[in-house]
C-alpha cells in the first residue's frame, strides 16, 4: 500500500472515531462508497439471513458502532477503506439524511424549497455535507419511535432520503470521485430536528397489526405482484418485490408472505428464500434502506 493510501486510511479512521465519539454509528467504506468488508456468508451453500448475529464483520450497515475499540477493529479488517459511513435511524440521534442530488438536470435544492412552501415548513439550519459531484447532504434528526424508509426521488426529483437501514458517507471520506466535506458555516451546528411536515412526507403512517395483514395493508400489493408472476417472471418479480419491501422497512415482516407467494407461483422454497436474501444483501450494501 502506498504512503498516500496509508494516509487516506488513517484519516478515514480518525474521522470515523471522531463521529463515533459524537454518538454516530460508523462503518468503513471503500472508494466506491460501498461497505469495505464483504459478507462472511458469501460462500455459504445456503442463503443466510444474518445481520451480524454471527459475531463476524461484513454485514454492511448492521456493523455500525460507536464503540472506539470496535471501530478500530473494523478498520483494521479493512485497511483499504478510504472513508466511513454513518448509519441513519440509530440512537441517540436517529439521523435522517436528505440527499440533494445533481446527477439530473433537476435543481434538487429548488425542489426542496418548493416542498417547504407547499407544505408550510422551514428548511432548518443544520449540518450540511458537500459531495464531490456538487450535491449536498442535509442532516436531520427524527423521533425515536418513527421509522423513516430509504427512498430515491420519491419525495421529489433529485431528492433521496436516507433513513433506517441506510447510511450517509461521512465528511472527510475520500471516494473515487473526490472528497466529502462539511459545508462552510455548518461545522458548529448540531443536526436539526426534522420539521414535522417534512417528516409526514417521508415517513409512512404507523401500521396496526390488523391493517398490515389485511388485503389493504401495506405490502399486500407486493405479495400480489409475486402471485401474478408467469413462468419466466417468477424470480425477477420476487427479487423486485423483495427489494421494494426492504427499501420501505417491510422486508422482515413480509419475508414469509413473499416466500409463500413465490412458492404458489412456482418457485421452490429454497429458490424463493435465496432470492429474498439476495435482495436483502443488495439493499443493505447500497445503503438504500
Amino acid at each position: 500500500m502506498a504512503i498516500t493510501d496509508r494516509q487516506t486510511a488513517t484519516l478515514a479512521l480518525a474521522h470515523a472515531l471522531s463521529a463515533a465519539e459524537r454518538g454516530l454509528p460508523v462503518i468503513p467504506l471503500s472508494a466506491t462508497k460501498l461497505p469495505a468488508l464483504r459478507s462472511p456468508h458469501r460462500g455459504d451453500p445456503q442463503p443466510v439471513l444474518c445481520r451480524g448475529e454471527c459475531g463476524l464483520p461484513g454485514h454492511g450497515v448492521h456493523d455500525a458502532t460507536t464503540d472506539p475499540a470496535a471501530v478500530r477493529a473494523l478498520f483494521a479488517a479493512a485497511p483499504w477503506a478510504t472513508g466511513y459511513g454513518i448509519a441513519c435511524g440509530r440512537p441517540p440521534h436517529h439521523l435522517i439524511g436528505i440527499d440533494l442530488d445533481t446527477k439530473s438536470s433537476t435543481d434538487s435544492m429548488a425542489e426542496l424549497q418548493h416542498l417547504a412552501l407547499r407544505h408550510l415548513f422551514t428548511i432548518p439550519e443544520t449540518v450540511t455535507v458537500l459531495t464531490p459531484s456538487g450535491g449536498r447532504h442535509l442532516w436531520l434528526t427524527g423521533p425515536p419511535d418513527t421509522v423513516v424508509p430509504n427512498s430515491a426521488s420519491r419525495l421529489a426529483p433529485g431528492i433521496d432520503v436516507r433513513g433506517t437501514g441506510g447510511y450517509l458517507v461521512g465528511p472527510g471520506s475520500v471516494t473515487a470521485h473526490g472528497a466529502y466535506r462539511i459545508a462552510p458555516g455548518t461545522a458548529h451546528l448540531a443536526p436539526a430536528p426534522c420539521p414535522r411536515a417534512l417528516l409526514r412526507l417521508i415517513a409512512p403512517p404507523a401500521r396496526t397489526r390488523s391493517a398490515a395483514g389485511s388485503p389493504h395493508g401495506q405490502g399486500h400489493g407486493l405479495v400480489q405482484f409475486v402471485l401474478a408472476a408467469q413462468e419466466g417472471q417468477r424470480n425477477t418479480r420476487l427479487f423486485w418485490a423483495a427489494c421494494r419491501a426492504y427499501e420501505n422497512g417491510l422486508g422482515d415482516s413480509l419475508t414469509e408472505a413473499l416466500t409463500a407467494a413465490a412458492v404458489r407461483a412456482g418457485l421452490t422454497e429454497r429458490e424463493a428464500r435465496a432470492t429474498i436474501a439476495s435482495a436483502d444483501r443488495l439493499t443493505a450494501n447500497r445503503g438504500i434502506r
